[in-house]
């Protein structure tokens, strides 16, 4: 079995040593690099060109907002995560608008904390149910001084029915099952939906739902 390549960015030495002690252990992930500060995480990760990348937000020497976006300028395919000890709504939405596809805890049970990288991993952009909800609400309410981004957007009606489960908080596989259709069939829909808004995650496209009434509050 192939292991997925894992990169660990934090400034913490005990902590960063701690969490790329868990997920080393995992069978079916490795530790290929690690960096203690976002000025370094750049030049560390196109060297080794991790298939995830699990980055603490606040650094010195760089914090990690600037990392993920030097990062996914130079490596637009690369997934990032984003790693904190807090829930900050204004943390939250720049951690997405950086580019981020996932927001966790440092608190998280150490098992349920696998669960996540995991689903990350096989490609499911995934966040802490604890926050996922404050974070769309902060990209919402922050996303109108784009409305005309997207305002006269049209989508196949089977984009829309894509589109407001995403605003729905449903994954992947989720919306799949309520659609009666491939799950990557809905990854396809999911994309031509990101590429018409110009959004780069599902998170900007859930708020987009969300403030153009596609879903229910």
């Amino acid at each position: 079995m192939e292991k997925a390549r894992l990169m660990v960015v934090d400034d913490h030495a005990l902590f960063r040593s701690a969490l790329a002690s868990l997920l080393s252990r995992q069978p079916d992930m490795e530790i290929v690099a690690e960096a203690d500060s976002g000025g370094d995480a750049l030049k560390i990760a196109e060297e080794h060109m991790p298939d995830l990348i699990l980055m603490d937000i606040n650094m010195t020497g760089g914090d990690g907002l600037e990392a993920t976006r030097a990062i996914k300028s130079h490596l637009p395919y690369a997934k990032i995560c984003m790693l904190t000890a807090s829930d900050d709504d204004d943390l939250l939405f720049e951690a997405v608008r950086a580019g981020a596809q996932g927001y966790l805890l440092k608190h998280m049970d150490p098992g349920a904390f696998v669960d996540e990288v995991r689903r990350q991993i096989q490609g499911d952009p995934v966040i802490s149910e604890e926050i996922a909800a404050k974070i769309v609400k902060a990209a919402a309410a922050r996303a109108k001084s784009s409305e005309s981004q997207g305002g006269d957007t049209e989508f196949t009606g089977r984009e829309m029915e894509v589109l407001k489960l995403v605003g729905q908080g449903l994954t992947n596989r989720e919306i799949a099952q309520q659609l009666d259709i491939a799950e990557n069939t809905v990854k396809n829909h999911l994309r031509n939906i990101l590429q018409k808004l110009h959004f780069e995650n599902r998170v900007q496209a859930a708020a987009y739902a969300i403030r153009h009434g596609l879903v229910e509050e």
